[in-house]
């Protein structure tokens, strides 16, 4: 089907019956209409036949009504019915994007929408619910879609010099300026395996390191280490969580000259762009990875790969892409 054709409309097929009653030919009625005639006889063949509650005949409104049916149940299932799309789809699920980054970036390279990310996910589920788990594919493997709570407990009072999220600059919130970043653990199911992740909020970039522990001095020193090379409008806020591995803080201020903000308690949302770098990541990296057997250089692939996947709220830009245009400029003044 051309890109160009046009759905018949109902008063279309008002005129169709009409004319069709009236005894006219289908080519009469197409030349009328300004449509092919096969366009008029396929519609009359599919509408008319008889079925269980219906007896036959055409009629212009039930035809309508099976139209936008068609219409929706065709779009559920465009993924069965365009394999080299769906092959597309598959490679960028397998890569680690998103159904809405995989979407956007389709549509970015053809000028025109290939497919939403809503078609994306119906196709997903349904194949799930046929049992070949199309759902594990999706950066988060979620059997379902919503989210997940759950609590847990503060050391907020044992974190000296403390300054509330609520007081970080509105330049970090609205994400308008770049150098500020969040930064938290990403833990394993063997006790002392920790990843330390830090994510740029502006462009999303982020930068993994796996210290042999994380205790607060190591912390701070991990932190300062991969960021002292970066220009100083690259590095105006962390934020952090209640965690006593964050303890030290206040050594990054001289060190970096950041300020360093932390998160009201059991309210890890307020950091969620690290939070959501740390569950891509799980898809490299799950819960029971055996750390010592992953390499530094492993972890800078799995960080470069999560770096390099198109984001919609950078205009389906990487955030390498992002980040290495505003640091560049940074370094140029």
């Amino acid at each position: 089907m051309g890109r160009h054709y046009r759905q018949l409309s109902l008063d279309e097929r008002i005129e169709i019956y009409r004319l069709h009653e009236g005894g006219i030919s289908r080519r009469q009625i197409a030349e009328a209409l300004g449509r092919d005639h096969t366009t008029i006889g396929r519609e009359l063949r599919r509408n008319s036949k008889p079925t269980k509650v219906w007896l036959g005949g055409y009629s212009p409104r039930r035809a309508h009504d099976l139209a936008i049916r068609r219409r929706r149940w065709d779009g559920r299932f465009k993924l069965a019915r365009q394999p080299d799309l769906r092959e597309l789809v598959k490679n960028g699920l397998a890569m680690g994007c998103s159904p809405e980054q995989i979407a956007g970036r389709l549509a970015l390279e053809h000028g025109h929408t290939m497919i939403s990310h809503e078609s994306i996910y119906r196709y997903i589920y349904h194949r799930s619910a046929q049992k070949d788990y199309w759902h594990r594919l999706l950066p988060r493997h979620k059997a379902r879609r919503g989210r997940y709570g759950r609590q847990g407990g503060s050391a907020a009072s044992f974190i000296k010099s403390r300054r509330p999220i609520s007081e970080r600059p509105v330049e970090a919130i609205d994400r308008a300026q770049p150098g500020h970043w969040e930064a938290d653990y990403m833990l394993f199911a063997q006790y002392g395996h920790n990843i330390l992740v830090l994510h740029e909020r502006k462009t999303r970039f982020t930068i993994i390191d796996k210290p042999p522990h994380r205790k607060a001095a190591l912390t701070a020193q991990r932190i300062d280490r991969r960021l002292h090379l970066l220009p100083r409008e690259m590095c105006r806020t962390i934020s952090f969580d209640n965690g006593t591995e964050f303890a030290e803080h206040h050594r990054l201020h001289d060190s970096l000259g950041v300020q360093t903000f932390f998160c009201d308690v059991r309210s890890p949302w307020q950091k969620g762009g690290v939070e959501n770098a740390i569950g891509r990541l799980r898809r490299s990296l799950p819960r029971k990875t055996n750390l010592d057997e992953v390499s530094h250089s492993r972890l800078r692939a799995y960080a470069d790969r999560l770096n390099n996947i198109p984001r919609k709220c950078l205009g389906f830009l990487t955030p390498a892409e992002a980040f290495s245009q505003i640091s560049n400029g940074a370094l140029q003044t």
